[in-house]
């Protein structure tokens, strides 16, 4: 079972947070709580997302050019 949590579940989390924070109806105690578990979860997704563009251009630089992605409509 794996227990690493994903960039998507990540951003849920982070968006519902803001949901609760904007409400303005969260106690003082707990936005501070809430905040800091936000802030955590903007690293997380800004180091996956960073990892995955070093991917990317690891990728690009391998195949040595840049290809447009083409859907063919048939």
């Amino acid at each position: 079972m794996e227990n690493e949590l994903k960039f998507e579940s990540a951003l849920e989390e982070l968006e519902k947070i803001i949901n609760e924070l904007e409400s303005g109806n969260t106690p003082l105690d707990d936005a501070i709580n809430k905040y800091n578990k936000a802030m955590q979860l903007v690293k997380f997704c800004s180091d996956k997302l960073s990892n995955a563009t070093e991917v990317v251009n690891k990728i690009m630089s391998e195949a040595g050019s840049l290809e447009d992605f083409k859907i063919d409509d048939e």
